[in-house]
């Protein structure tokens, strides 16, 4: 390699480059004329600035001069003084908490993926924003939920360390979630028998969908809570106090799923298959997912945001509420008000976790008109979510809880009149339904 100001194999040895060491060095007319075309240009854009009205916009946000964080510093403080980057995503998605999802017109969805309940975010940070009214209606993984027995069941799980010899975790029987220990038999074989023992109740006989089933499960958990005392530590207890619907897209992948798979298995092998009559039928969550999304916009006339806890089906689920309204039953729609996204995954390989509500626009999931109130922020949601509800809880007023499940039947009649009134395919649907027969 060359030192600068020298010429390269194949470069003009006496021709002078811009990046040259020597370059105007000592040459006075050069430095004059250099003088002088900075002036000019300093003129230019004193011009330009005269002469472009719409400039000023750019620079119209508040100043970056943050306060000094001191011992009397709150956390509405610190969040309000994140000026940039995902520090400003996060501040962003809070102000739009305190000025759009807290208007008791909006109906509010919360999605969760990622192991989240055996992180304690069900009584930290779940269980509070329930309860403050900014969930209206929850999807969830399957294994959230039943991470979130333990909590209720009193089966304890510890911190830990990631930094661990697993097969030696596995042959002293203690499972690992990255950083969080907790007994096999003791926890996870226990959480199955008892699951097993509530499973197999009158109550769940019949075919239906997760919001149901949550409902019949979350109402069992809440009488665990009395029984241990120790507060309102489960979510989906929380959800059946506070009458919210709770629904998870997928629930064969997760150890509730697993079990209700394991007794339809003895119960066919048993000849018992007319006494258990567990069936999860996702098409029933779709529909009464649906219902919500249209009652509030449609039929009260109100507005809707999402809450965006991590990506995967959860978040998909909560969304395409809006693309079975518009795109299947064909009822008139545009999408949802609100978004905010807190992930870690990227946009630009294609997978639904990282995309943008940009995005989501085009397939109708959001109002292509409202993304100036949408945020994404690339941040662990398990930093992120704690400070999200705790600048809500601060900063509003409780909102009245919609207790939409109580609603149920009411939301399923609109949705099938609606469908039935907009749906131009419905008479050759129903021809072809009949030629099965």
């Amino acid at each position: 390699m060359l030192r600068r100001g020298f010429a390269e194999a194949g470069e003009d040895a006496t021709a002078v480059k811009p990046w040259s060491f020597t370059a105007g060095l000592f040459d006075k007319s050069s430095q004059t004329g250099k003088r002088t075309e900075s002036l000019n240009g300093r003129k230019k854009m004193e011009h330009k600035k005269a002469g472009c009205p719409g400039r000023q916009k750019y620079l119209s946000g508040k100043r970056i001069l943050p306060k000094p964080i001191s011992k009397d510093t709150n956390i509405v403080d610190v969040i309000d003084s994140m000026d940039a980057y995902n520090g400003g995503r996060l501040r962003a998605a809070c102000h739009l908490l305190r000025d759009k999802y807290s208007q008791e017109d909006v109906t509010v969805g919360l999605s969760l993926a990622g192991a989240l309940t055996p992180a304690g975010l069900g009584p930290s940070t779940i269980i509070p924003l329930m309860n403050h009214g900014f969930v209206d209606w929850l999807t969830a993984t399957g294994a959230n939920m039943y991470h979130d027995m333990h909590f209720a069941l009193n089966l304890p799980m510890f911190r830990g360390s990631h930094n661990v010899d697993d097969a030696d975790l596995r042959d002293k029987g203690i499972t690992r979630i990255y950083d969080i220990l907790f007994d096999y038999e003791d926890v996870l074989m226990e959480t199955d028998r008892r699951l097993r023992e509530i499973l197999v109740r009158p109550e769940f006989q019949k075919e239906m969908g997760t919001r149901e089933f949550y409902y019949h499960l979350g109402k069992i958990l809440n009488e665990y809570e009395k029984k241990n005392k120790l507060g309102e530590v489960s979510v989906l207890a929380a959800a059946y106090r506070n009458g919210i619907p709770v629904f998870t897209s997928s629930p064969g992948d997760s150890t509730i799923g697993m079990n209700v798979a394991g007794l339809e298995l003895l119960a066919q092998a048993s000849g018992l298959q007319d006494l258990f009559k567990l069936k999860i039928n996702p098409s029933i969550d779709v529909n009464d997912s649906t219902a919500i999304i249209l009652n509030a916009k449609n039929y009260e006339k109100g507005k809707t945001g999402v809450i965006l806890i991590g990506g995967g089906s959860p978040k998909n689920f909560m969304l395409q509420t809006e693309p079975q309204i518009q795109e299947v039953l064909m009822i008139p729609e545009v999408g949802q008000d609100y978004d905010i996204n807190i992930t870690d995954a990227r946009p630009d390989t294609g997978g639904l976790s990282g995309a943008p509500p940009s995005e989501a626009a085009s397939w109708g999931k959001i109002d292509p008109t409202k993304l100036d109130e949408t945020v994404t922020a690339y941040l662990d949601v398990t930093a992120a979510f704690p400070l999200m509800t705790a600048y809500a809880i601060q900063t509003t007023k409780p909102k009245r809880l919609k207790r939409l499940y109580d609603r149920g039947q009411e939301l399923r009649e609109k949705l099938i009149k609606s469908y039935l009134e907009n749906n131009k395919e419905v008479e050759k649907l129903k021809d072809l339904i009949r030629k099965l027969s």
